[in-house]
């Protein structure tokens, strides 16, 4: 009877196990066996989309990065332009006959020339890319261009409004100004430093070459201060040049002296005008 208590019930002759009664080398053969799975074949739609995710990834922290470079530039100003002269007050007429007064000209940027409307010379190239100019700034935006006369005797508010008219000025934003030649010279010469000089007689080449005045144009801030000067007839193209096909767009004025003026309005636009 002992000895089949021992073993258990009848018939099953295995060892039973009770707590940690087996050896550690027992238990170690007892321990489960796993088996590995069998390695199976990539999924292709899975991979494609894991790939199209990481180039997505990687092309949107390149545009991130590209945006906040843009941002940053256009944050950071650009070297300050400097001051070249402050322009004095004065009182001139326009076309319209109306006085066209620095204090009117405040909290606006403007471009200013000097020519004469019976120039034989290059008075009308000066006034057409002055007139380019006009075309290419907005409408509502708080800039002037102002063309100032060498020759008031002539020049009256009537002749140059005909003048005007013939390269479609817009009198609300460009003012021919006209008055008592000392006037004109002040602002010209001591403010602008522009040059005007009457031509001898001696030296005319025509009745109406009269004046040696400057080619030039030059961008006057908001607070009324020389800012920049910019050549306007740099690389003009012949009539001739243009007959025989030379394009104006290849001018030196197209592609560099046009667009740097226009960024220089623009930068000024920009700036306070405290």
């Amino acid at each position: 009877m002992a000895r089949r208590k021992s073993q258990g019930r009848e018939g099953d002759s295995r060892p039973r196990v009770a707590g940690n009664s087996l050896s550690p080398g027992a238990r170690h053969q007892r321990a489960p066996f796993f088996v590995s799975p069998e390695p199976t074949e990539p999924n292709p739609a899975q991979s494609r989309f894991v790939e199209w995710a990481v180039w997505g990834g990687i092309v949107f922290v390149v545009l991130a990065i590209g945006v906040a470079y843009v941002r940053e530039r256009q944050r950071t100003p650009t070297t300050k332009l400097p001051v070249i002269a402050q322009v004095a007050d004065f009182t001139l007429t326009n076309q319209l006959d109306r006085p066209v007064r620095l204090a009117d000209l405040r909290g606006q940027v403007w471009v200013a020339d000097i020519i004469f409307s019976r120039c034989p010379g290059p008075c009308a190239t000066m006034t057409q890319r002055m007139s380019e100019l006009q075309a290419a700034l907005p409408t509502n935006a708080p800039v002037k261009l102002i063309s100032l006369t060498t020759d008031p005797e002539h020049d009256t508010p009537r002749a140059l409004a005909a003048y005007a008219q013939r390269f479609g000025a817009d009198s609300n934003r460009w003012h021919f100004l006209t008055g008592p030649k000392a006037d004109l010279v002040k602002l010209a010469v001591n403010s602008l430093k522009l040059t005007v000089l009457d031509t001898e007689e001696a030296k005319r080449t025509s009745p109406n070459d009269l004046f040696i005045h400057s080619t030039i144009f030059v961008v006057v801030d908001k607070q009324g201060r020389l800012r920049a000067v910019f050549e306007s007839l740099d690389n003009v193209l012949s009539e001739e040049e243009v007959t025989a096909g030379a394009s104006r767009e290849h001018s030196t004025w197209e592609k560099t002296v046009k667009p740097r003026l226009l960024e220089t309005v623009n930068t000024l636009l920009t700036e306070s005008d405290k």
